[in-house]
């Protein structure tokens, strides 16, 4: 057995070398990940081929959306089996078919609303589901607000502004529902995450996390675990410092966390993190989790070299 994360009820083997790419291909990033009811894995990557699709082994299906998409960022699954990418460079969210056929776009291609101005989109970062199917946007690194949308795209309303104060935001990075109808947002640059009703009302925190950055949440169950991607320090002052972020934790529904998954310090030895960025977990448990590694470490690679961007995790018990 390779190495073992986490404690208690929330123990995962390491799987090294998870997505078996083509000759030639890398994947440069894997921004967001998402897995549909076959266990087939959907990786939304900022390389030349966009979205790349492995079965639950690891084993190269498809791709699809070259040319599509500038900068690749979320990915979920809707209830109807249908993929919505968010692209934070192109200002769009794109709701398509699982092979790859746009169904709708939501925002204007390529055009961005004003800097911190309220109007969708500048920089759009991830969606989640209501209850009813309804849409929310978590708009993102030129905005500080959630968006909520008709499942035929009609905006309906819209909530959050600039700040550090309750239902005020410092970069909105992901957003996740629950059965219930309740929206966790990541307030990534506040250290928490935020819970409001479906309509945009505040309720809670959670605090004592750095920099949650991607989320995962199953919608189909009474009490979900939620899953936390946490990035490591963004300052070069700090940027070695142990024990912040770079890691994935478990909460539970009342923000009581659980279990943490990954070493203190970041890296790529098993069992460490880089820069989880994107979360989603498979029928069976198991966790998979893309890295924005380049975007993190690149700069600071003497020469330039490919950096680990996919991981699996397998549940153990």
């Amino acid at each position: 057995m390779g190495t073992i994360v986490g404690s208690g009820d929330y123990r995962y083997e390491v799987i090294e070398g998870f997505g078996k790419l083509p000759d030639d291909w890398t994947f440069h990033e894997v921004a967001a990940v998402a897995v549909d009811d076959k266990d087939q894995v959907y990786c939304f990557t900022r390389g030349k081929h966009p979205v790349i699709v492995f079965d639950r082994n690891g084993n190269f299906l498809r791709s699809w959306g070259d040319g599509v998409f500038k900068r690749a960022h979320g990915a979920t699954i809707g209830a109807d089996e249908t993929i919505f990418l968010t692209d934070d460079g192109d200002h769009t969210v794109r709701k398509c078919t699982l092979d790859g056929k746009i169904l709708m776009t939501i925002g204007v291609p390529g055009k961005a609303a004003p800097y911190q101005g309220g109007e969708p989109f500048n920089r759009c970062t991830h969606v989640a589901f209501s209850p009813k199917g309804e849409v929310y946007v978590s708009d993102g690194y030129g905005n500080s607000r959630v968006h909520k949308y008709s499942p035929d795209g009609k905006l309906l309303l819209s909530w959050g502004e600039s700040g550090s104060d309750p239902g005020q935001f410092n970069i909105v990075h992901n957003i996740v529902t629950d059965k219930d109808g309740w929206v966790y947002v990541a307030d990534r640059e506040n250290n928490r995450v935020q819970v409001f009703d479906g309509n945009g009302k505040y309720e809670t925190q959670w605090n004592n996390m750095h920099r949650p950055c991607a989320l995962y949440m199953d919608t189909t169950k009474k009490d979900p675990i939620c899953y936390i991607g946490e990035l490591g320090p963004g300052l070069g002052v700090n940027k070695e410092a142990p024990n912040l972020g770079n890691r994935v934790d478990v909460y539970d529904r009342t923000g009581k966390r659980l279990a943490r998954l990954g070493d203190i310090h970041a890296g790529e030895k098993p069992g460490q993190f880089i820069a989880p960025h994107g979360l989603a977990i498979d029928s069976r448990g198991d966790i998979y989790v893309g890295e924005v590694s380049r975007t993190i470490m690149g700069q600071h690679l003497k020469p330039p070299r490919e950096l680990r961007t996919l991981q699996k995790l397998k549940k153990l018990g």
